[in-house]
């Protein structure tokens, strides 16, 4: 019984692997590789992102989202429940769930720091 599913396995494998030297697959291969060698030689260097000083244009909704409140009790008490949630959600093995919560969670408890190196691709 096994013998016979991997003897189905390698001959399934083996037409796939025959498909890519067909001319009209390698060449979509072909156009792939050459879009995104295009797309990472195009590419900007990342500038980092500074607080706007104060009095300029938008510092009152930076001032507001970013000091106070991700920076603030707000931002620190939902990454702690978004951490918790992520661990109740793997402790029931819904790990699919567990995942965005946790990393969400490390996010906002990490966001002073993310804010200040996060970079902008011009």
């Amino acid at each position: 019984m096994l013998k016979n599913h991997l003897a189905k396995m390698k001959q399934k494998c083996s037409r796939f692997y025959w498909k890519l030297f067909e001319p009209r697959v390698s060449k979509l291969i072909g156009f792939a590789l050459m879009a995104f060698g295009a797309t990472i030689l195009s590419a900007h260097l990342a500038m980092a992102f500074t607080a706007p000083a104060p009095g300029s244009f938008a510092y009152t909704v930076y001032n507001v989202a970013v000091t106070q409140i991700l920076n603030g009790a707000i931002g620190f008490t939902g990454g702690v429940v978004a951490m918790v949630l992520g661990a109740v959600m793997a402790i029931q093995q819904k790990i699919m769930l567990a995942i965005p919560c946790i990393i969400g969670g490390a996010v906002l408890l990490n966001a002073e720091s993310l804010v200040t190196t996060l970079g902008v691709v011009f």
